[in-house]
């Protein structure tokens, strides 16, 4: 493997990490992680020599995965960059990664939604002199930054990707 395609399979957990870190932190995901996500998806595929209808196969699973998004955004479970991460990282997982991927965000989502409700019960006093970002993490009936389940799924899962398969079959 070249360093070209040890720097593409760095950049996936590189880009989830930051998304889950911002996300603990300001509750936003920025675009431009999903952006990138999305456009080294395709450098990535090239360059590790996956075909074109395993880029089509990842291609679908992004895009359903951007419908089912987009659905739980619409009924208020999801922020709007939580469901475009979702999306760009079942496109990188493909066919054989998305399922572990939501099977590790669920379980890791509602363990972190349980240990935040927990901490928010029992913290408030011991953090309100911290950072602003703990504050507004530990408020009580704020919101949860379902990105850092994202971020850590999408590690599990990665794996699995065809991509990562591609990658050291050779």
């Amino acid at each position: 493997m070249d360093v070209l395609q040890l720097s593409l399979l760095a950049l996936f957990p590189a880009l989830v990490i930051a998304a889950g870190l911002t996300d603990l932190t300001s509750m936003t995901i920025p675009n431009w992680i999903s952006g990138v996500l999305i456009a080294g998806f395709f450098v990535a595929a090239l360059v590790l020599g996956l075909s074109p209808m395993a880029i089509a196969a990842h291609v679908g699973v992004g895009l359903a995965a951007l419908v089912a998004g987009a659905i739980l955004f619409a009924l208020r479970f999801l922020g709007g960059g939580d469901a475009k991460l979702m999306a760009a990282v079942c496109l990188w997982l493909g066919v054989s990664g998305w399922s572990p991927f939501v099977l590790w965000t669920a379980a890791i989502g509602g363990l972190f939604c349980l240990a935040l409700l927990v901490a928010r019960s029992h913290a408030q006093p011991l953090v309100a002199g911290g950072p602003g970002w703990i504050v507004r993490l530990m408020e009580p009936g704020g919101g949860i930054p379902y990105g850092v389940a994202i971020a850590a799924g999408a590690l599990l899962a990665w794996p699995a990707s065809p991509l990562v398969t591609a990658a050291f079959a050779g």
